[in-house]
């Protein structure tokens, strides 16, 4: 069964030159191949990622039948983990309430197909 996930999260405004530079251009050189491998192995399809000033959205489809296991072999994987040690820095906390300064998945209200 297909589940979409929303998500959200504020970049540090030195890091957001930074973090679309990776995105628009570093992740499709050699050195991130295994991270979108990976991607794709953890049964992701239709990623995207949104920004508007300092606000980052993120677009995704899981398609696999175990989304934490999935989850979990991404976080093992080393190209994912190198990739995350430039990303993850580049967040702040999207809000006061946040428990942790990444995404924060959002609960999805509405779907047109």
């Amino acid at each position: 069964m297909k589940q979409i996930f929303g998500q959200i999260g504020r970049l540090r405004r030195e890091c957001i030159e930074e973090y679309c530079r990776l995105h628009e251009t570093d992740v499709h050189t050699a050195r991130w191949a295994g991270v979108l491998e990976t991607i794709h192995a953890c049964h992701i399809q239709n990623y995207s990622i949104f920004i508007e000033d300092d606000v980052v959205f993120g677009y995704f489809e899981y398609t696999g039948e175990d989304y934490e296991a999935d989850m979990a072999r991404m976080a093992e994987d080393p190209a994912t983990q190198d990739w995350w040690s430039h990303t993850r820095p580049c967040f702040t906390r999207y809000s006061a309430d946040s428990k942790e300064p990444f995404y924060s998945d959002m609960r999805q209200i509405f779907r047109f197909e």
